[in-house]
């Protein structure tokens, strides 16, 4: 084997490396708000270099890589004074079918629209897995080119 081999082989372990521990950290972002005030209401403008910098709002690591967003209120004349109230948070863990999803739920005693996602950071916008797959389709293509 020659150097240029080994380096091959150098750089194709750290691109599967990365997508190996991109994979492995799951966050999600939590905060909750109501009405128009408050950052965490749709639409949600914040990303993961902007979190630090808003109050109110945090990205946690989540064992379970199951995040969620819901919707409370809006339904009645109290809710109503006050807005919808938006909240995203961390489950504990995912739906018992293990399917991305949005619909009406129970949570805490109270009928919510809410939204369940895996990945990391998924309860911002639309889960997408193409990051770390493009990572490793790359990763293979170097390696069968050696």
């Amino acid at each position: 084997m020659n150097i240029y081999s080994s380096n091959k082989l150098t750089i194709v372990f750290v691109i599967l490396s990365l997508a190996i521990s991109t994979e492995a950290l799951k966050r999600c972002f939590t905060c909750r708000s109501r009405g128009d005030q408050g950052s965490c209401k749709d639409p949600f403008k914040i990303n993961a270099t902007m979190v630090e910098m808003e109050r109110g709002v945090d990205a946690v690591p989540c064992a379970s890589g199951w995040c969620g967003k819901f919707l409370e209120g809006g339904t009645t004349y109290k809710d109503d004074d006050y807005g919808v109230a938006t909240q995203r948070l961390c489950l504990q863990r995912g739906p018992s079918d293990d399917e991305e999803r949005c619909d009406y739920t129970v949570w805490n005693h109270k009928k919510v629209y809410m939204c369940f996602c895996k990945g990391d950071l998924c309860n911002h916008s639309p889960v997408s897995a193409t990051a770390p797959l493009s990572l490793i389709i790359l990763g293979l293509g170097i390696l069968l080119k050696m």
